[in-house]
């Protein structure tokens, strides 16, 4: 595996805190990962360089799902009526 900032794991969780290094981190793997995409779709590598890109797709495009996955919990987090008001609400009707 290269040392690449791509190549790095991305955790959700500073994602979730808000740390633009892991969105920077996050377009990096989406980069790279199109850039394997599109090497596959030529067809001109080996069998074993193929199956190389394809690992390391599976492993990215997994990295950037999680990211993804954690992104959409804090706009539904954000989304969310807050609990106290709700409760608030019933009260004073």
């Amino acid at each position: 595996m290269d040392s690449s900032p791509a190549s790095k794991t991305i955790n959700p969780q500073t994602v979730e805190n808000g740390d633009p290094s892991a969105i920077t981190r996050y377009e990096q793997a989406l980069a790279e990962l199109e850039q394997i995409v599109a090497r596959l779709e030529t067809g001109e590598q080996s069998l074993e360089q193929s199956l190389k890109d394809y690992e390391r797709g599976v492993e990215l495009e997994r990295q950037c799902q999680r990211v993804l996955d954690e992104a959409e919990r804090r706009v539904a987090a954000i989304n969310e009526p807050d609990a106290d008001e709700a409760g608030r609400d019933e009260r004073s009707s």
